[in-house]
């Protein structure tokens, strides 16, 4: 096999996720580990990490979960070292936290002059600044090793603002543009063997997005989640193992001069102008 071709065996990698105990990075953690990497699963809640390893060993994979806020600095520090001591150098950062909240989302209830400025920052914080310190951090060992992967998540409002959720928007287009920034200054500065992609996907139901697209008392599409629905041509949300094929290519040799990009995974939903 040439060593161009999709990697699909990840034996040896040591995987890092945050916020992998969500619904999409914990498809990607099991994914991952099903292909022989071992996993750190970090989330801020202990069980739903505990979870996710617990499906890990029960089919025979390598993980590790760790209570972590991505927003602690000396908490991603001590990440770095329980996974470093019991898994072995980190291979791979998948930076999967972030999400946004009800406070920080125009409605019926909140008018966007009156989103308070703790909600919005709230937001920020866990998308961009969520995925800058553990880059930091584990960035850095991957300098000193002069290889490894970065992989961002985005999100389709980063290339066209989507109504009523202005902080969750602002934060993953910083998320963008800091993956191209980060992208340029590893390989100018560190090295070349260290690459920094990033995903952007589309609509799939999370316990973030869940209120906004589906009306939790008869269970059928919001408005807004039907306008999404007719707005993506392949007429369906996304399931989270449809990230998986990506992210396997991303990861793997076969994409070895993808660099700085940040690509889609919406089912067409960017490509659609609305007629």
């Amino acid at each position: 096999m040439s060593d161009k071709e999709l990697q699909l065996d990840l034996s040896g990698e040591v995987i890092v996720l945050t916020g992998a105990g969500g619904v999409l990075c914990g498809e990607l953690a099991r994914a991952l580990a099903a292909r022989g990497a071992s996993v750190a699963v970090l989330d801020i809640v202990e069980e739903k990490a505990k979870e996710v390893t617990d499906d890990i060993e029960k089919s025979g994979g390598t993980a590790l979960s760790v209570e972590c806020n991505v927003l602690d600095r000396e908490q991603v520090q001590e990440a770095a070292r329980r996974i470093t001591d019991e898994l072995g150098t980190p291979d791979i950062l998948i930076n999967g936290a972030g999400g946004n909240k009800p406070d920080a989302t125009t409605g019926p209830d909140t008018e966007f002059f009156d989103i308070p400025d703790d909600a919005a920052q709230w937001v920020f914080n866990l998308n961009f600044i969520g995925t800058l310190i553990p880059s930091q951090i584990f960035g850095r060992m991957m300098a000193e090793a002069g290889k490894g992967h970065i992989l961002n998540v985005s999100s389709m409002t980063a290339f066209r603002p989507l109504t009523k959720v202005p902080a969750y928007g602002a934060a993953k287009a910083a998320v963008s543009n800091f993956t191209q920034w980060l992208a340029v200054h590893m390989a100018q500065n560190y090295s070349t063997d260290i690459r920094v992609n990033a995903i952007a996907p589309g609509f799939f139901l999370t316990e973030q997005n869940r209120f906004l697209l589906i009306d939790e008392d008869s269970g059928n599409l919001t408005p807004r989640g039907q306008t999404i629905i007719d707005h993506t041509p392949q007429g369906r949300f996304g399931e989270p193992e449809d990230l998986v094929g990506t992210v396997l290519w991303l990861l793997s040799s076969s994409s070895s001069f993808v660099h700085g990009t940040v690509i889609p995974i919406d089912g067409g939903f960017n490509a659609f102008g609305g007629v």
